[in-house]
């Protein structure tokens, strides 16, 4: 029987998850990576400190919850233990001065929601009236199922809770989640992130809603897992090929052919399926350019159609600042930090320090982290504004930066009533990524969940 041929283009964590899933069932998967670094948007970066010390970055901060069983179970798979790769934490998202939501010691092994709801009754600076507030509508999600209206915004959802909590708390999720104001976040999406953090299963012993942050850079964490494991596993069957640029996608037959460059060679390969696991604007350029020049009418259509709903989509800016100062230390690994009635004056929502996510790594010691999700402005303007906001909320004066990182196109703006692309294109042709849809935001297990679905409808 001739070996099925499945190529994936793209080497981001929603194109490695499809490769492990393909190696898995025993398909041969060549994945086409048109840079020579792997994680596509969750990739690591070299830079050094001010005092001159090297040291290892990621292009954006990442919070993962335990409720994202996918990647979890997928870092497994390929020999990264979680529980030694992340840091985890119950439920809390403390503010400098103590106060804000936090799961109580006593309550962090209880089973969802118990966890939660004793993290809202006990949340410092609350008054119970806010605190029960809170409960009666978490609980009323949880009756309709955590379904609502595909037109309804999170500010609506959540149109009859306080202030204090919605500042506090819900804003604060909605913008780290959906990388939106909850005046223009889909509920929808944010009720299924609220139900499997609050009330899902969550991964091996962790808790759906313990956040678990990095100890390693995002490369190490899942991409060059895979890669090593593709290698030393399915090695035979699977391959990545690095700085392999596809430059034509053609509909030949059943299959696809792929032609392209690499290191200034040509090359052109046929396949009987293939996964296009890019990010959003690229692939719609690439599915409108095959249209143009395919025969069949009904597959040029399909084509048509799915790249204009990829480039319909409206994007949002993350930019994290890396800032150090020898010394530096928060209370916790994780803040969240205050809004300011000079919104721009405040721009960061929470900062992460480095050095208690990797105490074993030197040169992480008083490197800080500030998040600014839904982020607007020029860089510079944007770091000098975190460095004095950081010198007001955390007393740090003295920071220095090291980087600061500016996505604009980070994730998919995540808005109410929003038609995201479909996973099927055209027969044998598939999309893998965070934008396909789905019930995720743009987040890492929307990326792998999004990988593990394309080849399960594949095969």
């Amino acid at each position: 029987m001739r070996e099925v041929k499945l190529a994936i283009v793209g080497a981001g964590w929603a194109g490695l998850a499809a490769a492990v899933a393909a190696a898995e069932a025993g398909v041969g998967v060549t994945v086409f990576e048109a840079s020579r670094a792997l994680g596509g948007r969750a990739r690591a970066l070299q830079v050094q400190r001010p005092d001159g010390v090297p040291l290892t970055l990621d292009n954006g901060q990442h919070i993962l919850i335990g409720a994202y069983s996918q990647t979890l179970a997928l870092m497994q798979r390929v020999g990264n233990d979680p529980a030694q790769a992340l840091l985890c934490l119950p439920l809390a998202l403390p503010y400098p001065d103590g106060s804000g939501l936090q799961t109580p010691a006593w309550a962090a092994r209880w089973p969802a929601p118990l966890d939660a709801l004793a993290a809202i009754a006990t949340a410092r600076g609350w008054r119970w009236s806010e605190r029960l507030a809170l409960i009666r509508a978490s609980l009323g999600w949880q009756a309709t199922g955590f379904v609502c209206a595909p037109s309804l915004t999170v500010a609506a959802l959540c149109a009859r809770l306080p202030a204090r909590v919605m500042d506090e708390l819900i804003e604060p999720l909605c913008v780290s989640a959906l990388n939106l104001p909850a005046r223009d976040a889909s509920a929808q999406v944010f009720l299924r992130v609220m139900r499997d953090a609050l009330f899902g299963r969550g991964f091996g012993g962790w808790a759906a809603s313990s956040l678990l942050l990095p100890r390693t850079d995002l490369c190490t964490l899942f991409p060059q897992a895979a890669a090593r494991w593709l290698q030393t596993r399915h090695a035979a069957t699977a391959r990545i090929i690095e700085g392999a640029r596809v430059l034509g996608l053609h509909h030949q037959g059943p299959g696809w052919r792929l032609s392209g460059q690499r290191q200034g060679e040509a090359f052109d390969q046929t396949f009987d399926h293939v996964i296009w696991a890019t990010a959003a604007g690229p692939a719609a350029q690439a599915m409108a350019q095959t249209a143009a020049h395919t025969p069949d009418a009904d597959t040029a259509d399909r084509l048509r159609t799915w790249a204009h709903d990829a480039a319909a989509l409206d994007f949002t800016a993350i930019t994290t600042v890396y800032a150090w100062a020898p010394g530096a230390r928060l209370a916790a690994p994780m803040l969240a930090l205050r809004a300011e009635p000079d919104a721009h004056a405040a721009p960061a929502q929470f900062v992460f320090d480095r050095g208690q996510l990797a105490p074993q790594d030197p040169a992480a010691q008083g490197v800080l982290a500030f998040v600014i999700s839904a982020s607007e402005g020029e860089r510079d303007e944007l770091q000098a504004r975190v460095l004095q906001q950081a010198a007001r909320q955390l007393g740090l004066g003295g920071l220095q930066p090291i980087q600061t990182v500016v996505e604009k196109r980070a994730t998919f703006a995540c808005t109410a009533g929003l038609r995201r692309p479909a996973q099927a294109i055209a027969p044998g042709l598939w999309a893998a990524g965070d934008y396909v849809d789905g019930p995720y935001p743009a987040t890492l297990e929307g990326a792998v969940r999004s990988g593990l679905a394309a080849v399960a409808r594949v095969f």
